[in-house]
């Protein structure tokens, strides 16, 4: 999938996030405060990365889950960028950025897949 594919095809804040690693901003993302019942997939090629099932409230300000969908269909990469010491979450499939992994979520592995909404697509069920 061509990065000028992806231009003409996600809106400008979709390809800042997903291709440049930008991040959106907090409260902004139409997924954040939002809890249907289905499957956030990769905006860019569709891969079922998260259910709403593991999407908890946090006051991040972005859509927060405790676990993706399954085990290896994201990767997690050393970011330590902006002087901090994070996991980059990226789907594992089209290697988009997705957002970071944090260890403040809730039991039982206090994990926050905390992701921008503008790199997901929803998919209700």
């Amino acid at each position: 999938m061509s990065k000028t594919y992806l231009k003409n095809r996600l809106s400008d804040i979709a390809y800042e996030v997903t291709q440049n690693s930008k991040t959106e901003k907090a409260f902004t993302g139409k997924f954040f405060d939002f809890f249907e019942d289905g499957i956030y997939k990769c905006i860019c090629c569709d891969l079922e990365l998260f259910s709403s099932k593991g999407k908890f409230k946090s006051s991040s300000g972005w859509p927060s889950f405790h676990s993706p969908l399954k085990t290896g269909i994201v990767d997690l990469i050393e970011d330590n960028s902006f002087g901090m010491k994070r996991l980059e979450v990226k789907c594992t499939n089209c290697k988009s950025h997705l957002g970071h992994v944090f260890d403040d979520g809730p039991p039982p592995n206090h994990k926050r897949f905390c992701i921008n909404s503008a790199a997901l697509d929803f998919e209700k069920k």
